[in-house]
């Protein structure tokens, strides 16, 4: 007996230490998660009954939830039973509602911040501005924007009456809606492009431009319509704008790849910890083109499956890649059923594109164990190779083949294309103008520039200038270490230079402001695709990559490997 058990002993202890220990800590992990899961159980049950106060199952629960699941990372969210039709737009982009964007005000009402074109909300003549009064007999006063939107959406076929409160009307209007199946597009415009579009000397008619802002359900199909009508038009390469996209399903980014690569070809890997996380994704269908030039553009909201087609493309040699380098999403999300209706959207695996390389630009567990931004610099990347033997890195998201530099925007700019001064003018405009010239014929002209400083100047528009911030700070600084006193004239002389004067700043960015009041008054006019055509109008991304599809020895060159260095000359050697 004492032989048999030395012998067993020896036997484990000659394992390696991976095989000793896997079922205890299996059991261990087991036994954490039961234990805690108890532990939350009787926790809830003593508060239900002990608590001074009546508490509110969901609400508490649901707190609960949420906070384990911040924990995580941003993707993985948790869905009760009312908030179900939310993911079912998410994943297919249609819901039964009245096809608009609304927001609040500055006042704390909300408004109709865009109807979509040929959807209710349009169709019964719901503009831009109108600020919402009234749902049937429900006052919004106070109602934030969710809490609206909630009530807007509903089961298609159901009709309201909607009360609004048109801008420079003293009376409210009604109207009565009757809610639809709503389908966000997936291609909000597509078309060759134009003069006003391309770098100097190049021929836009021969270059299609298609906007692709989602991955929803059957998107592909739409790529490869739109891929065609433009070829049939007399466009002989293309550009993929992705910028501000993302992402979706990757199966539809898989098959819009395979559009313009061959068939068989692995595009894609996903691999979490169970075998039903690990997948691989190809081509299964005959390309469309293999040969048109493509440039695809790339901003720092690409993500997701909008990363996986730039990607892949890139690792392909089949595309340019250009603009700024990508948000680094390269996590995939899968709905798991929960008990009475409910669902988790939670994060189950990792992908890795044609060459081998994953893009995520955030280690989570590294973040929520070690702290810090869980980012790996790119010195400290891995090296991939794309199908022709250009250097790639993991990590960090798809970094452009041409990098674009682009100004900041200005204060005064980007505070007035969010403020009610804009929208207004907008709406006081539409009114006063039934029609306007198509996209590549119209301007703003000074006295509409002039008209919206007036109504600035009128409301008392202000926003927050850096400098004066900046000054204040070292003002503070001064004062702190005993300098400000000897410096006071200085300072006070560069704070009346720094004064606000409101006509004079808007004029120093006139040209900017202008672009931004014609993309207000196209969305009226023209819907998305008038916003789209408006604002690709001297876009620095869209000029370079017409740049590079004009010019095929530089398109070829940029998806060839650089050539391997010179060896330096021998040093030559003198005898003495």
């Amino acid at each position: 007996m004492r032989k048999t058990f030395i012998l067993l002993l020896a036997m484990l202890l000659a394992l390696p230490a991976s095989a000793q220990k896997p079922k205890k800590k299996k059991q261990d992990h087991s036994f954490q998660v039961s234990k805690n899961l108890e532990i939350f159980n009787a926790l809830y049950k003593e508060l239900d009954m002990y608590y001074v106060d009546s508490l509110d199952a969901d609400a508490l629960v649901g707190k609960g939830i949420d906070a384990m699941l911040a924990s995580l990372d941003p993707y993985t969210d948790y869905y009760p039973e009312e908030d179900i039709e939310e993911l079912k737009m998410l994943t297919t982009g249609k819901y039964g509602g009245i096809g608009s964007i609304i927001r609040m005000r500055s006042d704390s009402t909300v408004m109709i911040a865009e109807p979509y074109e040929g959807m209710p909300a349009a169709e019964v003549g719901l503009h831009i501005g109108d600020v919402l009064k009234k749902i049937d007999n429900t006052d919004l006063k106070g109602k934030t924007v969710s809490e609206v939107s909630d009530m807007l959406r509903g089961e298609p076929g159901t009709t309201f009456v909607l009360q609004v409160q048109r801008p420079g009307e003293n009376s409210t209007r009604d109207f009565k809606i009757t809610r639809r199946k709503i389908k966000t597009p997936d291609i909000p415009y597509y078309g060759l492009l134009g003069p006003k579009n391309v770098a100097e000397g190049v021929d836009g008619s021969k270059i299609g431009y298609i906007n692709l802002s989602q991955f929803t359900e059957n998107c592909s199909s739409d790529m490869r319509k739109a891929v065609i009508s433009l070829k049939e038009k007399g466009a002989e390469s293309l550009i993929i704008d992705l910028r501000g996209n993302g992402g979706g399903l990757l199966a539809e980014a898989v098959k819009i790849v395979n559009l313009f690569v061959p068939k068989g070809k692995t595009i894609v890997e996903t691999k979490g910890k169970t075998r039903l996380s690990s997948s691989s994704y190809s081509t299964t269908r005959e390309p469309l083109d293999l040969n048109i030039p493509l440039c695809v553009l790339v901003n720092h909201s690409t993500a997701s499956a909008s990363e996986i087609l730039a990607g892949s493309l890139q690792d392909l040699d089949r595309a340019v890649i250009v603009g700024a380098r990508t948000y680094g999403k390269g996590l995939v999300q899968s709905p798991r059923d929960l008990p009475f209706s409910s669902n988790i959207k939670l994060t189950t695996a990792k992908y890795y594109i044609v060459s081998g390389r994953c893009i995520q630009a955030i280690d989570y567990k590294k973040k929520r164990e070690k702290g810090g931004d869980g980012r790996t610099p790119d010195s400290l990347a891995t090296v991939f190779h794309t199908a022709a033997g250009r250097v790639v890195l993991d990590g960090n998201g798809i970094k452009p083949d041409i990098e674009v530099k682009h100004d900041t925007m200005a204060n005064i700019v980007y505070y007035i294309s969010n403020d009610d001064v804009l929208t207004d003018w907008g709406s006081t405009y539409y009114a006063n103008h039934p029609t306007i010239p198509d996209v590549d014929e119209f301007e703003i002209t000074d006295d509409d520039f002039e008209a919206l400083k007036a109504l600035a100047q009128e409301r008392k528009f202000k926003y927050d200038r850096l400098s004066l911030k900046q000054l204040e700070e070292l003002k503070k600084t001064a004062k702190f270490e005993g300098y400000y006193e000897e410096a006071q004239p200085e300072f006070e002389a560069l704070e009346k230079k720094l004064e606000h004067n409101l006509s004079k700043e808007m004029d120093r960015y006139k040209k900017e402001i202008k672009q931004m009041m014609a993309v207000e008054l196209m969305r009226r006019y023209y819907y998305q695709s008038g916003t789209i055509r408006e604002a690709i109008i001297d876009d620095d991304d869209v000029k370079k990559a017409s740049e590079i599809l004009s010019d095929s020895e530089a398109y070829r060159k940029i998806l060839s490997p650089a050539p391997p260095a010179s060896p330096a000359p021998p040093v030559p050697q003198t005898k003495n």
